[in-house]
């Protein structure tokens, strides 16, 4: 069996481990028959397994993984999501549609996985555990180093560093467990189900919903709701995404069944082949989790709702109306819960004039327009107790941990000829998002005395894009998520890796922004 070339880098005779009752002194017969051919082969072995090791830990494992293909141009490099394999005898690395090409090519027959560094033989077809190699690949993954011998006082293993208390340290000196998957995986569309599809991606990719059900915050085995349960439904897809690493697409059947079987007549409209609107989904998703988790009720609209379920918690924000008599100067506050801020395109491009609709604006601008300037209106005052001309102005009292915007491109023109028309304008949104300007506390004291402090409290990070591109009955929607510090893109089972261009480019109709503390 072919091997590479003993070098004179690596002169060190590498010993097998000696045996051990009860374990096998070699992962596989194959294996054996590697090592036992000469005392340069398992050399060269051994210390290309080491090189491949700390290859391998140098690189996030959500990044995209590369390879050559075994055919093709020879400066071609394949791109994928899924684990890369490094071959033991010789420096391809392959993937795994390849793998097998490059064994019958090459008489190789043992490979490293990029992820987890695990042995994998062609011949057993499986991952194999050899306890040399084995031993090696957990003293890298535990402690950086293959040294076995490596002592530490007492006090410099326990001692306080303050540079690896610092966020930023530990954020890059940190990698994700070889066992836990990332959840890039896409979903089979079931008929003009792209809307669904976006917004469960976007859930999929969300920290704290993800936290929640992967904690056993749902408990499907002992759910007191009916047997088609959507909560339990999602729970079982955040296992499925999140348990063991497949990139095969995912089939929502539980969750479209969930709504086929609802009594609630708003979701009639989800279960037909015909496009439907991902916000109106968003909502009625939202509801009915809120409903299974929470307190049951219904959230009244216009109104202040309390609940503590992990809708609530991620989602859920506050808006306060302030109402101020021009006669009186007295103010009236309305506050009321709100699941996402929908901002109006329609009036600003109007503002802006025709050349508008070819130019862009900014997610600040459509944000200005609602939350920063008071409008006129008339109201019965009740200090006058008379009708007065007034001023109300509506700002956030109190922010989401996760904040869903829209985009409002969908609008319904009335008259004769009623017909719903897409606003394509396109909206420039940025990566970090201060929310401060729009909030009740933006004009306060206690804002200009610690406007940094407050500013870091409101900063949101960007989470996710839902874009709609076409027209507006016969179009389709895609996705963008952040995943680590990586971006992909999600076209029903498809998922690639996109550039941050890409996403800040698009006409997003929906923006899921989370705040800096989650991130």
């Amino acid at each position: 069996m072919a091997a590479q070339p003993a070098t004179p880098a690596s002169p060190v005779n590498f010993k097998i481990k000696s045996p051990q009752v009860g374990k096998p002194l070699y992962g596989c017969e194959h294996l054996q028959r590697l090592f036992n051919q000469d005392q340069a082969t398992t050399n060269t072995s051994i210390s290309h397994f080491k090189q491949i090791l700390r290859r391998i830990l140098d690189v996030s494992p959500v990044l995209k993984q590369t390879a050559k293909p075994v055919e093709g141009p020879p400066n071609e490099v394949a791109v994928t999501l899924t684990p890369t394999y490094h071959c033991l005898q010789c420096p391809s690395i392959v993937t795994e549609e390849d793998r097998a090409k490059h064994g019958t090519k090459k008489a190789h027959r043992f490979y490293v996985d990029s992820r987890s560094g695990a042995l994998y033989c062609q011949m057993c077809d499986d991952l194999v555990w050899d306890s040399t190699l084995e031993d090696l690949r957990l003293r890298k993954f535990g402690t950086g180093t293959f040294s076995s011998n490596r002592k530490r006082k007492h006090d410099e293993l326990f001692a306080s560093d303050p540079m690896k208390e610092n966020a930023q340290y530990i954020s890059t000196h940190t990698t994700m467990g070889s066992c836990k998957a990332n959840g890039l995986r896409g979903i089979y569309n079931a008929g003009a189900t792209c809307y669904q599809n976006v917004v469960l991606q976007s859930f999929l990719h969300n920290p704290v919903l993800r936290n929640y059900y992967l904690s056993d915050g749902h408990q499907s085995g002992n759910c007191p709701n009916t047997p088609h349960c959507l909560s339990c439904a999602m729970d079982d897809m955040f296992q499925d995404f999140y348990a063991t690493e497949n990139t095969n697409g995912y089939t929502a059947a539980n969750i479209l069944s969930g709504f086929w079987i609802s009594e609630k007549k708003a979701f009639e409209n989800l279960v037909t082949t015909k496009e439907q609107d991902a916000h109106e989904f968003f909502q009625f998703l939202a509801e009915e989790l809120h409903e299974r988790n929470g307190d049951g009720k219904k959230p009244e609209s216009g109104s202040e709702h309390k609940c503590n379920c992990i809708i609530h918690q991620t989602f859920y924000g506050k808006l306060q109306t302030t109402t101020t008599c021009m006669h009186c100067q007295s103010d009236t506050n309305q506050v009321q819960s709100f699941l996402d801020l929908s901002l109006p395109l329609e009036n600003l491009t109007q503002k802006k004039g025709k050349k508008a609709k070819a130019q862009s604006m900014t997610l600040q601008e459509c944000l200005d327009e609602e939350y920063t300037k008071p409008d006129k209106c008339e109201y019965r005052c009740h200090n006058c107790q008379s009708n007065q001309q007034a001023r109300r102005k509506t700002s956030i009292k109190r922010l989401p941990n996760v904040l869903s915007i829209q985009m409002k491109r969908f609008e319904f023109k009335q008259g004769r000829n009623e017909r719903a028309a897409k606003i394509d304008t396109p909206v420039q949104f940025p990566l970090q998002l201060n929310m401060l300007p729009y909030t009740n506390r933006a004009d306060t004291r206690e804002a200009k005395e610690n406007n940094n402090e407050l500013e870091r409290s409101c900063t949101y990070d960007l989470l996710s894009v839902i874009v709609h591109v076409g027209e507006i009955d016969t179009g389709h929607y895609t996705a963008y998520c952040r995943v680590g510090d990586n971006w992909f893109a999600f076209n029903d089972h498809k998922v690639e890796v996109a550039q941050i261009s890409d996403v800040l480019s698009a006409r997003a109709y929906l923006l899921f922004y989370i705040i800096r503390s989650l991130a």
